[in-house]
């Protein structure tokens, strides 16, 4: 499209309204015309790129209305702070609609597929370095620079991947693995090579990590509890860490994967996350760290800040756990704490990496 595009890039859970010229994607907690996510709990179990796909009206009926003259004014796009494949391909696909009018197929098939990786449920037989997820978060790890560089640099990278990837899938092709996707591209080789890679450096958090066994509700609001092995692991260095966890079948005492991820990174933040093919979540974990992070703040005469994200929407179905923008006043023996004792769980032994 020949119109001017701005981004701005916001912190995660900022609330929104709609405005003239700008399309907020991702973030904003409503699901309307202009505003478009899904982190809320009122929303359909979609990612912020299927609900643009599936009603492209909220992309349209505020930037493009039927019968209006389109805008030569500059668009502003705001999304989260160190955009993700979903708000990547979100814009892609927001740019894509306004350009010509539909959501073709190719668009569609994108769609389908930010929905499984931002659902967790790309299957385990899937190969990491032969599926773009893989791809671009080799592509976006390791980077020294600024958040402001790191934005800017993320967002044109997702979009090339996007652009190629569309190309792909509007001629028939599959985009969910194949390892010679974008072969003999130099970055994407070099990412291919990375990801391959990462697995040893999983292997390395393993022997860092400590293990845990966990008794989690089940997903469904029964009364059945799931037993399932856990893994906790301060400063993390794979960037794979969940997904290689969540498919290891050789080093979890349970023979079927970690399920129940614990990445700490100190105060600069922390994140839980269960592999949603066990048929499990987390809540009530979420209002147990909260609450204990107000008590340890108040005790400190520390302002309370926000508050830890449960994953309270249809997609997530409170199978996630983020601390708070800005990092906790909670350590990681403190999580683990109210983790253990929110599963009636216990450490295990270390069985070696």
């Amino acid at each position: 499209m020949s119109r001017i595009v701005r981004y701005r890039f916001v912190d995660y859970g900022e609330p929104f309204e709609p405005a003239p010229n700008t399309l907020v994607l991702d973030v904003g907690m409503k699901t309307v015309p202009g505003v478009v996510d899904h982190h809320q709990p009122d929303a359909e179990p979609e990612c912020a790129a299927s609900l643009v796909a599936k009603y492209p009206g909220l992309v349209l009926d505020h930037l493009a209305p039927a019968g209006v003259s389109p805008s030569d004014e500059p668009l502003t796009i705001v999304t989260h702070r160190l955009p993700d494949f979903d708000s990547l391909a979100a814009i892609y696909i927001s740019l894509k609609i306004l350009e010509t009018g539909r959501v073709d197929d190719g668009l569609l098939k994108i769609a389908a597929y930010t929905k499984l990786i931002d659902s967790a449920l790309l299957p385990k037989t899937v190969d990491l370095a032969g599926t773009p997820h893989g791809l671009l978060r080799a592509l976006f790890s390791g980077s020294k620079k600024s958040e402001e560089e790191n934005n800017r640099d993320r967002l044109e990278e997702g979009l090339k991947l996007m652009r190629a990837l569309h190309a792909r899938a509007s001629e028939g092709l599959d985009i969910l693995e194949d390892e010679q996707m974008f072969a003999g591209i130099d970055r994407y080789d070099r990412a291919r090579k990375k990801v391959r890679g990462d697995y040893t450096t999983y292997v390395s958090d393993l022997v860092r990590g400590r293990f845990f066994f966990a008794d989690l509700p089940a997903a469904d609001g029964s009364a059945r509890r799931t037993t399932v092995n856990g893994l906790v692991v301060a400063n993390p260095r794979s960037f794979l860490l969940k997904e290689w966890a969540h498919r290891d079948r050789e080093h979890p005492s349970l023979g079927d994967g970690y399920s129940f991820i614990v990445s700490s990174f100190g105060e600069a933040g922390c994140s839980l996350g269960v592999d949603p093919g066990k048929g499990v979540n987390l809540r009530g974990l979420g209002a147990r760290l909260e609450a204990r992070e107000r008590e340890k703040r108040a005790a400190a005469g520390r302002a309370a800040g926000r508050t830890w994200y449960e994953g309270n929407c249809p997609l997530f179905d409170y199978r996630i756990i983020v601390s708070p923008q800005g990092g906790t006043a909670l350590t990681t023996a403190e999580v683990m704490e109210e983790v253990l004792a929110f599963g009636g769980g216990s450490f295990e032994k270390k069985q070696g990496g």
